[in-house]
């Protein structure tokens, strides 16, 4: 009973609070609100001492603090995925052309065009040769990259780029090693130099070192000898062909004759003199000389005797013809006598002539080079057989081209000559030794 009436008089209290708060007036209510939230803000802030406490401590003056910041993680870049190329490798058929290749490959003439605009493409795919092979990359239907071996020491490489196709030429790492060969001459230069291990390429640059001094055609005789340091070139341990010879001696009937490598990738003499002379000796790679310069000779084919002013060397119909030195062609034509003929001034001293091409290919007025083609050896005009006709005038006089005195080039300067001596002295001492361990060791 007692509890009842505690909780009846607890209810009539709450009750009696209720209706007292119902009663107020509005702006009554506002005020007593503002009043207990002002009252609980005073509770929750701090004291003026604990304020005060906070910044007693001195701050620290330049000192790195270290900020407690969460890492943030980013997605590793994901690279755009190479589409995978379906190759095709086109092996370059006799009679092939880059185009009729490339037609065999489905490609456009203007895909064509566009490549060869580009110019290590434009200068090497034009010279495709039966056997060799070129890798085309695709993507679907659409060329992406071209690849072809320009020699084992050389790729091209071709591939779509954003503004269209571009180029990059791949060069191999080549080894060189050196290489040595002596040999003494018993029936011909060539059997002695291809018995003595050299390559083609090989006895051809060694005759060129010192065709300017010894007629390899008609000097050659049994006890002549020679000997040769080169450098052989390797790519990956495999051989891909000659390097440069670096020096070399040739011994013509009792007279010596040494070629230098220079920096400069001439050849000189061990005095700095230039192995290559202003003119060739004979402007013809021939097999024998059918007449030589005669002032008194009797013509083959009227039986007269006529002044023979120059030398007939005798090759295979169509042999090319070089200048025989730098100059400027003053004429190019055909008569009834001559046939095809060139004539060559070389500065105001020195003309020379070639008669009877069976075709020219310069014009007059043309500026030449040594060693430039010029024509093409045949049979025209009055002869009895193919062969070429040279002539050799020195201040307007003929003279005698396998015997006259040729001109030197210009031999190297003072300023260059200590430098090459050194060299010299070293690749001569080189071959000089090679020489004795062969000769000890036959």
């Amino acid at each position: 009973m007692a509890g009842q009436q505690a909780r009846k008089i607890r209810n009539r209290s709450g009750g009696d609070a209720g209706a007292s708060w119902q009663r107020l007036p509005s702006p009554h209510k506002w005020g007593i609100g503002t009043a207990v939230l002002l009252v609980v803000i005073a509770m929750t802030l701090p004291s003026a001492s604990s304020l005060a406490s906070r910044f007693t401590e001195p701050l620290p003056l330049n000192q790195r603090l270290a900020l407690d910041v969460p890492e943030v993680l980013t997605a590793p870049h994901q690279p755009a995925q190479t589409p995978q190329l379906q190759w095709k490798r086109f092996e370059v058929q006799s009679g092939d052309s880059l185009a009729r290749l490339f037609d065999r490959a489905g490609l456009s003439p203007q895909t064509l065009y566009r490549i060869t605009q580009l110019k290590h493409a434009g200068k090497n795919l034009v010279k495709i040769l039966p056997g060799q092979t070129i890798e085309l990359g695709f993507d679907q239907d659409t060329l992406r990259q071209l690849r072809y071996q320009i020699d084992p020491r050389q790729t091209l490489i071709v591939h779509q780029g954003d503004g269209g196709f571009e180029e990059t030429l791949e060069v191999e790492v080549v080894e060189k090693r050196r290489n040595f060969a002596q040999a003494e001459i018993r029936n011909n230069f060539w059997n002695a130099a291809v018995g003595a291990g050299m390559t083609p390429n090989q006895i051809m640059r060694l005759a060129g070192l010192f065709g300017w001094d010894v007629d390899f055609a008609l000097d050659i005789r049994a006890g002549d000898r020679f000997a040769v340091l080169w450098e052989d070139d390797y790519v990956g341990g495999t051989y891909v062909g000659d390097g440069d010879i670096l020096a070399a001696e040739f011994v013509n009937q009792g007279e010596v004759f040494r070629a230098i490598r220079h920096d400069d990738g001439k050849y000189y003499a061990p005095d700095g003199r230039p192995m290559r002379k202003a003119f060739l000796r004979a402007p013809v790679q021939f097999n024998y000389v059918s007449s030589n310069f005669n002032p008194r000779r009797l013509h083959p084919v009227t039986g007269k005797v006529r002044p023979h002013n120059g030398t007939d060397y005798v090759a295979p119909h169509g042999t090319p013809i070089m200048a025989a030195g730098d100059g400027s062609v003053v004429a190019s034509g055909y008569n009834q006598y001559n046939g095809h003929y060139v004539f060559i001034q070389h500065s105001s001293t020195y003309v020379t002539k070639y008669l009877h091409l069976s075709k020219r290919l310069v014009k007059k007025g043309q500026r030449v080079r040594q060693g430039q083609h010029i024509g093409k050896l045949g049979a025209t005009g009055r002869v009895t057989g193919a062969h070429l006709h040279y002539e050799f005038l020195v201040n307007g006089v003929h003279r005698n081209p396998r015997t006259v005195k040729l001109p030197q080039s210009k031999p190297l300067s003072d300023k260059e000559k200590p430098a090459f001596a050194l060299r010299s002295d070293d690749l001569l001492s080189q071959l000089a030794h090679r020489q004795a361990i062969v000769l000890a060791n036959p």
